[in-house]
């Protein structure tokens, strides 16, 4: 049965719905508290859920389509929508519990502001849309509204166009928060085979990049920590991307720790042609940057930021995290205040998510609750406005405090093509580095075919041949 088959494997996303109400995994667990029905009737898929005391049961249209293969996509995310917009009702009926984002539970709420918005409706009645649909909160929908308009008005992206990310796996320690697939550059030894893998795959890329017949977009160095590169490798990187990816629309390079920017770096960078770097201090508060594991103070990132507007750096980003262990309102608050001194060109207003794979998660860190994490955020966007800062951005990951987003803002003209693109996956990626991910976006039919690197830093750099072929057959081999 096409619907049975549909939902087979969406346990994990009904984990997700649960996980909205503060509820842990173990009602999943043997016997599961929440059981469900589905069928077909009418031309409609009909579920129902049920705790055992309580129930619900939504109903949709199933979808039609002439090409076979766009209809069992859209069949299969109506079916799964259907199940999980459900099983939300349930628990909100149950527990009383109003989720700042309703049931959505993707990355991306922009996603449907937008597809709303391209269906005709009008921002009023895009908001109501996912009012009465979605149950998000008003000021939620109304932020997705605002950063709409700003993605709309910025060069349209498309099928003849790439961006470009760089991967650069090292740390000079790492973030107790951190999940991402980067080590501590330690003596340093992997750096230079690793430099040696990625020229290759840079190299490679660029033919490939040229043979697709698309125009670079935007280009995107991060990690890890670039700029924790020693002088002449990173000399190196950037000499690379001059001679292999010209004329981006916009070039970003990850300078995230401060005290791996040096005046040195700084004026490679500026000679470069590199207009937007982000120095992210997260908090600047010196005894939680001790706590996440972070090697260097607030006065460092005062000084970063100084260093690089002496330097001639046009657009400086930074990124701040609400929610971080043992801090407060009045901690956070000092961060932004520092932040308004500082007047960043942009600034990304992250709220924590805990990882499995972070120390912090590991070490059951004591974390601000929901609520007051939520007042963060919105003192974020208090100052980002008061800094004449406009929403961009937004994506939401699990298990982030308060069920809340990370929103990124920027001055008028100075939003980031590539962290839209990225957020709003409306562009082929070409990734190059350890843990980068290349993206085909098949716009028509609706979904996108990846090709992953390895993530360990030895694998990829014995394998970066096959990393290669792997978006070679992405790319051009159709």
């Amino acid at each position: 049965m096409e619907l049975t088959s549909a939902l087979e494997t969406i346990r994990p996303e009904l984990m997700t719905v649960t996980r909205l109400f503060g509820m842990d995994e173990s009602v999943w667990t043997d016997p599961p508290r929440y059981t469900y029905t589905a069928c077909e009737e009418g031309g409609r898929y009909v579920i129902a859920f049920t705790d055992g005391t309580a129930a619900a049961e939504n109903s949709t249209e199933i979808p039609s389509d002439p090409d076979p293969r766009v209809q069992a996509l859209h069949r299969r995310r109506a079916a799964r929508r259907l199940c999980k917009q459900t099983l939300y009702d349930l628990c909100r009926k149950t527990t009383g519990i109003h989720p700042p984002w309703g049931s959505m539970t993707g990355v991306r709420p922009t996603h449907l502001m937008l597809e709303a918005l391209a269906e005709g409706l009008s921002p009023e009645e895009a908001v109501d849309r996912l009012v009465n649909r979605f149950d998000v909160l008003r000021p939620k929908a109304e932020l997705l509204a605002e950063i709409a308009l700003v993605q709309r008005q910025l060069p349209p992206p498309g099928d003849a166009f790439m961006d470009v990310y760089i991967g650069i796996p090292f740390c000079t320690t790492r973030c107790a928060y951190c999940s991402f697939s980067s080590g501590e550059i330690g003596s340093g030894r992997l750096v230079p085979p690793y430099m040696d893998a990625l020229e290759k795959e840079i190299r490679a890329c660029a033919g490939i990049l040229r043979d697709s017949g698309r125009k670079l977009r935007a280009l995107y160095v991060g990690g890890g920590t670039p700029t924790a590169l020693p002088p002449d490798a990173f000399a190196r990187l950037l000499a690379l991307i001059g001679e292999c990816f010209p004329r981006a629309l916009e070039y970003t390079v990850e300078a995230g720790r401060p005290d791996t920017i040096t005046r040195e770096k700084l004026r490679m960078i500026h000679t470069a042609g590199i207009s937007r770097i982000s120095i992210n201090p997260q908090t600047m508060n010196d005894r939680t940057l001790q706590v996440i594991g972070r090697a260097h103070t607030a006065q460092q990132v005062r000084d970063a930021y100084a260093m690089a507007r002496e330097e001639s750096i046009p657009h400086i980003n930074m990124d701040v995290i609400a929610g971080l262990p043992g801090e407060n309102e009045a901690d956070f608050a000092r961060t932004i205040e520092e932040a308004v001194a500082l007047h960043p060109e942009s600034l990304t207003v992250h709220t924590l998510a805990i990882k499995r794979s972070s120390r912090m998660s590991l070490e059951n860190a004591p974390l601000p609750d929901g609520e007051m994490t939520a007042r963060m955020v919105a003192k974020g966007m208090q100052t980002a406005r008061k800094l004449g800062l406009v929403p961009y951005y937004l994506y939401r990951q699990k298990y982030m405090a308060g069920n809340l987003e990370n929103t990124g803002y920027a001055l008028p003209g100075h939003a980031c093509l590539y962290n839209v693109d990225m957020m709003e996956e409306t562009t082929h990626v070409l990734a190059m580095g350890a843990d980068g991910i290349s993206k085909r976006v098949f716009e028509d039919e609706g979904h996108i075919e990846r090709a992953p690197n390895v993530a360990n830093i030895a694998e990829y750099i014995s394998r970066v041949d096959e990393m290669i072929s792997r978006k070679r057959d992405l790319f051009l081999q159709r």
